[in-house]
């Protein structure tokens, strides 16, 4: 999402005014939290056109390892399957376009697994 600043300006009642300095109702609360009275644009990322309809269950931004970490996985789940029916490593290397080590490599973490 990308952040556009609003022109309008604060207003606060007199009351609160008194009560709490100025600096303090323009500072965020958090170093990460977003200014208020912002407009966000949806603008999405390279996987879906919109933050706010995206299938996936998470961010790829929030997902350590990113996208690539996400789709791997759905590869990965094939890879297993694949293997529980005896089709040939070179096979399913050749399917994905992976080198044969890598499946070897997931199948050993799904051992590992359990």
């Amino acid at each position: 999402m990308v952040a556009v600043r609003s022109k309008a300006l604060l207003f606060t009642p007199p009351q609160i005014e008194e009560a709490v300095a100025p600096t303090e109702l323009l500072r965020p609360a958090r170093k990460d939290a977003l200014p208020e009275h912002t407009h966000y644009l949806d603008t999405g990322c390279d996987l879906h056109p919109s933050c706010l309809s995206c299938p996936l269950v998470r961010c790829r931004y929030d997902e350590p390892g990113g996208a690539c970490r996400l789709l791997s996985e759905e590869r990965d789940r094939t890879i297993i399957a694949l293997q529980r029916e005896r089709v040939p490593v070179s096979r399913i290397a050749a399917r994905f376009g992976v080198s044969r080590r890598t499946v070897f490599r997931v199948l050993a973490r799904a051992r590992r697994k359990g």
